[in-house]
């Protein structure tokens, strides 16, 4: 057997570049996917004949098993290459797509989201994994982050754009057909540029099937019990079922992994307090994230009555925040200041522009008051998402970054499930409260509005206060501080295999 040694920074790959490239595109495809469907929704029901029961599914199934499927996906690319897995990914997906698209009733779409998410859950992890193998220049590397951070922010925002305008002016189809050639160009251009790092079969360690069913079940029953408690709420029977078998096969996932030689998540990967400081910091912010695009979809469409399209639109400029404060100030300073002080003053600025939300009235004007909001908002997530995404697999060893990377990303998945879930029924409990009120008449229309969106206000200040928590969490945890000549494979003792 032999080592794999930690990346030699004065031998960079010459493709390096245009690997970025391909990964980003991934990743910005994987991003929008969970957001696209959201405004096509209506269409598709319609069309298809889905009833309000069902409709949910469309976005449950797709959530279930790209949440469900994380700590798998990461662990395959470690056991068997992560240029594999991600064209793997990558292929699939685009099949999963087509079949959606295709789709000639809603069980035949839930499935194909259901193949999306798990396509997602291969695609995800391998796509990090590949970034932080592939740079290891602190500088070069904090550039890829920039945009690779970036994307993650700003990837919802463009997916209702996106979502917006092929739904107004193609169809609710072309929301999953779009992701067809999106994916079928990046695998080939990843054929191409990509490192090839398949594992010798006499060399792979056994795939941790104990791990795998507790950790990913216990990952689908908590976002499954979230999703349902968006409708059901969190006092349901079922919804407490789902949360506390969760609860209980992660718990005994941490027993199992704790005794196998071969883990599918090790356990030092979590106890390193800057990954977890950074991953709980990253589900806390999308909590507040998933909240401000949930109630301004609603605001801006029910409320203010602005067109799909325009809606979408609205949401450009947070998009434009999180490129530019990724890109042009995290980027510079992450390899010159401690992580912290760019993580905090993120999320402090998140939630300043949350907190600016909560004055939401009915009569409120965009460029008054939503656009200030969104631009705090997507200025501070830039400046959170991109340290994160590179603390989540710097110093660990090059075959654990695909496990390391499942961490960040069952993070976000888990806190957008939880964001969505929770903050919609506070809002909805905070409407009817409001309407119930002596006097007020709940079949006017003007009530109505008026009850919805200081719903959205009440909800808006618990987000403000997740993101105020996560801060905190950020500077008790963060303590990474740069070094010269950091890299992602530096240090870390790398598990005896051998590439071919």
């Amino acid at each position: 057997m032999t080592s794999q040694h930690a990346p030699d920074d004065t031998a960079a790959d010459p493709r390096r570049w245009w690997a970025l490239a391909v990964i980003a595109i991934a990743q910005l495809m994987i991003v929008l996917d969970a957001t696209i469907v959201n405004i096509a929704l209506p269409s598709a029901q319609k069309d298809l004949g889905i009833s309000d029961a069902n409709r949910q599914w469309v976005i449950t199934a797709y959530l279930l098993a790209f949440g469900g499927l994380l700590l798998l996906g990461g662990r395959i690319g470690d056991l068997y290459g992560r240029k594999r897995t991600f064209m793997v990914g990558l292929l699939g997906f685009a099949l999963a797509s087509a079949l959606g698209g295709f789709a000639s009733g809603g069980g035949m779409l839930f499935a194909a989201r259901a193949l999306q998410g798990a396509f997602g859950a291969l695609l995800a992890p391998s796509a990090l994994s590949l970034l932080s193998n592939t740079f290891g220049d602190p500088r070069e590397r904090a550039t890829a982050f920039g945009v690779f951070g970036a994307l993650a922010g700003g990837g919802a925002a463009i997916g209702l754009i996106t979502g917006g305008l092929l739904t107004e002016y193609l169809s609710w189809r072309w929301c999953l057909f779009v992701n067809v050639p999106i994916a079928l160009v990046t695998a080939v251009g990843a054929s191409y540029v990509l490192t090839r790092d398949h594992i010798d079969k006499r060399h792979r360690i056994p795939l941790d099937l104990p791990g795998a069913v507790l950790g990913c079940g216990g990952l689908l029953a908590i976002v499954y019990g979230t999703s349902e408690a968006s409708t059901r709420g969190w006092s349901d029977w079922l919804v407490l079922t789902f949360l506390c078998l969760g609860a209980a096969l992660l718990a005994a996932f941490v027993l199992v992994e704790r005794r196998t030689t071969h883990a599918l998540l090790p356990l030092h990967l979590i106890r390193d307090r800057n990954r977890g400081g950074g991953a709980l910091a990253v589900g806390l912010a999308i909590i507040g994230m998933y909240g401000l695009f949930l109630f301004l979809t609603y605001y801006l469409q029910g409320i203010k009555g602005y067109s799909p399209v325009m809606a979408g639109v609205s949401f450009l400029p947070m998009t434009v925040a999180i490129i530019l404060s990724a890109t042009g100030i995290a980027s510079r300073l992450m390899t010159r200041v401690p992580s912290r002080n760019l993580v905090v003053p993120g999320l402090l600025l998140a939630a300043t522009g949350m907190i600016l939300l909560t004055q939401l009235k009915v009569d409120s004007s965009y460029a008054a008051l939503v656009l200030p909001a969104e631009l705090l908002l997507g200025a501070g997530m830039g400046l959170v998402f991109m340290p994160t995404m590179s603390l989540a697999t710097l110093g660990v060893a090059p075959d654990e970054t695909g496990a390391a990377s499942a961490i960040i990303n069952s993070a976000q998945q888990v806190g957008g499930s939880i964001g969505t879930a929770l903050l919609n029924t506070i809002a909805a409990s905070a409407t009817a409260t409001w309407l119930a009120t002596a006097g007020r008449d709940p079949g006017n229309p003007a009530i109505q509005a008026q009850g919805a969106v200081h719903g959205y206000a009440v909800a808006t200040v618990v987000a403000a206060g997740i993101l105020l928590l996560a801060a905190v969490i950020a500077y008790l945890m963060i303590d990474h501080r740069p070094a010269p000549g950091e890299s992602t494979g530096e240090g870390a003792e790398a598990t005896a295999r051998a590439v071919v």
